[in-house]
């Protein structure tokens, strides 16, 4: 049976637990959440390398991060549209190759500017893989699957983020950081091969012809579900907490007293684990105990792994970035599955919408975090978070007072 008989025998092409097909989505989709993130954090753990090259602020260092995380919000707004008439699996497919080939381009940047328009135009091609993936999970998953898969696809976007992370800090340890992404560039061009030979075709999907009013018609519409602007704002206040922490975690390790080299700060990454092993088992638990009851013990998990940052010992330090890992990424995966699940039209936009604002609030907070690491130190950027988090816990409360769409 080929993969589209195959699809089509699950039951009006919705792919369930279990089968074959689920399997091969599954395999592709975490190749495609781990080549995004191995590609787009790949320059977190190097920017006090930049820092030190370049001779800027921890503030401006940040910025090829953050200047793919802004491209990569803006350009998601278009590519849900672009997906709906191209189909979701083409433009992933684009999307990906892209990505690795501007990842092996990094290899002749020479001067912050060259780096920051590279990465620029690698947020711009990254945009059409996450809210794509999202849309094809909502239109191929049956509904009982859709948890399942979307958290076995965050595991892949936390364990490319760890990757890219601790192995470019490694690999700067016996090659320049030029070589170390280019290398990166080279893995991810494998794994795209992979995806694309193991994405099942779309069963499931209704082409639409592009129209740009539809795109704004579509974007309105979503923006006046008070539900799912709760959900966006979310996604704004926690990755924005996520993004400042593993920012100026490794600035804090680099000096007095701890005074770890680059590569010992990196292996902090290696908490990503706990954060992908939590995504992928966030589906039983949200049947078992509930959205309302996750999303709240999520930020509360969060917010204490904040406080834990704060003590002077190095063991304790990682372990409250453990901890607060694990929360975010379970926040992560509960919030970008119940978009899926209230969008009952235009999920691709509605997926855009929901990571436009994660990455603004990976861009806006990530770069504002290093102005609080310069005139307050680790203690004015774990308040920061706090307060994230604390008005995250505010719009959670709105969430919750709204009918909960299953």
């Amino acid at each position: 049976m080929n993969k589209q008989a195959e699809g089509r025998a699950l039951g009006e092409g919705e792919i369930r637990v279990g089968t074959g097909t689920f399997r091969r989505a599954n395999l592709a989709l975490f190749c495609a959440g781990f080549v995004t993130f191995v590609t787009l954090y790949d320059v977190q753990p190097l920017l006090p390398l930049f820092a030190k090259e370049f001779g800027v602020s921890p503030a401006v260092a940040s910025l090829p991060l953050s200047f793919s995380t802004i491209a990569l919000a803006v350009g998601m707004l278009i590519a849900g549209t672009v997906s709906e008439t191209l189909g979701r699996r083409r433009v992933m497919t684009v999307a990906l190759f892209l990505t690795a080939l501007l990842a092996l381009a990094t290899f002749f940047c020479r001067s912050f500017e060259s780096l920051l328009l590279l990465r620029l135009l690698q947020g711009l091609a990254l945009a059409g893989v996450p809210s794509v993936a999202m849309a094809y999970l909502g239109d191929e998953m049956d509904a009982q699957s859709i948890g399942h898969a979307m958290g076995l696809y965050i595991s892949g976007n936390a364990l490319g983020g760890m990757s890219g992370r601790i192995g470019s800090a490694l690999l700067c340890d016996f090659f320049s950081w030029h070589v170390a992404i280019a290398l990166i560039g080279a893995l991810s061009l494998a794994l795209c091969i992979v995806f694309l030979k193991s994405l099942p075709l779309q069963t499931n999907f209704r082409h639409r012809p592009f129209r740009i009013n539809y795109l704004f018609t579509s974007l309105y519409q979503h923006m006046r579900d008070p539900g799912l602007l709760c959900l966006y704002g979310l996604a704004f206040l926690s990755m924005g907490g996520f993004v400042s922490l593993y920012n100026y975690i490794g600035f804090r390790l680099l000096a007095a007293p701890y005074n770890l080299g680059q590569s010992e700060v990196s292996l902090i990454f290696l908490v990503y684990l706990l954060g992908s092993f939590s995504s992928g088992i966030v589906g039983s638990l949200i049947h078992r105990f509930g959205r309302p009851f996750m999303i709240r013990l999520t930020l509360a998990t969060m917010l204490t792994g904040t406080a834990i940052t704060l003590s002077g010992s190095l063991p304790v330090i990682v372990a409250g970035v453990g901890v607060f890992t694990c929360g975010f990424f379970t926040a992560h995966a509960i919030a970008s599955s119940w978009v899926g699940r209230r969008a009952k039209t235009a999920r691709a936009q509605a997926s855009s919408l929901y990571l436009f604002s994660y990455y603004l609030g990976s861009s806006v907070s990530g770069t504002a975090g290093g102005v609080f690491w310069l005139h307050y130190g680790w203690n004015g950027v774990a308040a920061m978070i706090a307060l994230l988090i604390l008005a995250a816990f505010g719009v959670a409360a709105l969430l919750l007072r709204m009918p909960v769409v299953e």
